[in-house]
Parts: C-alpha cells; sequence; structure tokens
C-alpha cells in the first residue's frame, strides 16, 4: 500500500536562499533507494480555507519505505538546509485499500459510535 508525504512548505520571502537550493539539488538523490517520487510541487488553488506557501506531494511504495528514507543518514544529513530556512509541515498518510467506500467509512464510524455507547444493532 503507497504512503504519500505530503509537505505545507512556506519560504520566508518566497524565494529559497542558497542552503535551501543546496537541498533542492541534493534532496532527489536521497529518495531513489526507497522508491520515492514526485507527483506534485507547486502553488495550490485554494478552494476552500486558506494554504499560503506550496505544497509538495510524494508517493513512496510503502510507510516503511517512507519513514526509512526520511530516516537515512543521508537524507538527516540535509534535513537542516530544510528545517532551518523554511517552515514544513510534512506528514505522511497510507493510500486507502482498493474495497474502501466513505459510505463503508460511515457505517464503520457508527458501529463504532454505537458500540461505544452500548447500543450494538
Amino acid at each position: 500500500m503507497s504512503t504519500y508525504l505530503i509537505n505545507h512548505l512556506r519560504i520566508p520571502g518566497g524565494v529559497p536562499n542558497d542552503a535551501g537550493l543546496t537541498y533542492l539539488e541534493q534532496v532527489e538523490d536521497t529518495v531513489k533507494a526507497f522508491g520515492g517520487k514526485w507527483l506534485a510541487q507547486g502553488e495550490a488553488d485554494v478552494v476552500e480555507g486558506a494554504w499560503p506557501g506550496l505544497v509538495v506531494l510524494m508517493e513512496f511504495p510503502s510507510r516503511t519505505d517512507a519513514e526509512d528514507w526520511y530516516n537515512s543518514p543521508e537524507y538527516q544529513e540535509i534535513l537542516p538546509l530544510r528545517v532551518n530556512n523554511a517552515i514544513s509541515d510534512l506528514i505522511f498518510i497510507d493510500s486507502v485499500g482498493p474495497d474502501f467506500t466513505m459510505r463503508g467509512f460511515a457505517r464503520q464510524v457508527r458501529a463504532a459510535i454505537a458500540a461505544a455507547s452500548g447500543n450494538e444493532g
């Protein structure tokens, strides 16, 4: 099951400084061994709420691959170049299974609420 990395990125002044550019030049090499790939990057069209800054969307073959990349010595070596020069909210989220439906999810939530309140059924 794929895992996605979403980075809500804000760069002070809007333009990467030299350290930020060095990070961009080196990050791709750290991802290859873990099967990571970029799916989207840039400014988002905000249709609800607020999203100042940029978005980065990546895909990894699994949660283990994503975590192993993030914790790898190669990535940890360049990580300060990003965190010291940009503001990031970075998350991992797993993809849903092939049989996932929102209706089924709602059923599961209703069942859990009923079980917690003692009204199973």
